[in-house]
């Protein structure tokens, strides 16, 4: 059974940083063949993507929201089966819960030709992990 456990969270003055992690256990094979990416979800809002990694042939194609350029990376180790999140220059409306997701074969089509990461081309779920930017 695949599991997705974050970490990372807490809480920071805005224009701080953090790196969020997430651990990938229960696959079965190479973690290069799942879509990873990262959801943010603000209180009594949708969950909303905000970067999306697919690793093949040994390259990282990688995808943002043109929202979401520039103060956020994404980044995975396969030895280690982990993503990370790296997220500078917070703001106040970061805040929120951080989950990490993935979904089996390649990123969708309209997350590759649109960068629109939907939660709902994801079918496995963290449990997630809260950032608070305060100002």
């Amino acid at each position: 059974q695949v599991h997705l456990a974050e970490s990372g969270g807490g809480s920071v003055q805005a224009g701080e940083s953090l790196r969020l992690s997430c651990v990938v256990s229960g696959i079965t094979g190479l973690l290069s063949n799942y879509c990873l990416a990262w959801f943010h979800q603000a209180l009594d809002n949708e969950r909303e993507g905000v970067a999306a990694i697919y690793i093949a042939s040994g390259s990282a194609y990688k995808y943002y929201p043109d929202s979401k350029k520039g103060r956020f990376t994404i980044s995975q180790d396969n030895t280690e089966r982990t993503i990370f999140l790296q997220s500078d220059n917070l703001k106040p409306e970061d805040t929120g819960m951080y989950y990490c997701a993935a979904r089996r074969g390649g990123c969708p089509g309209r997350t590759v030709m649109t960068a629109v990461i939907s939660s709902g081309d994801f079918d496995l779920w963290g449990q997630g992990t809260q950032v608070t930017v305060n100002s």
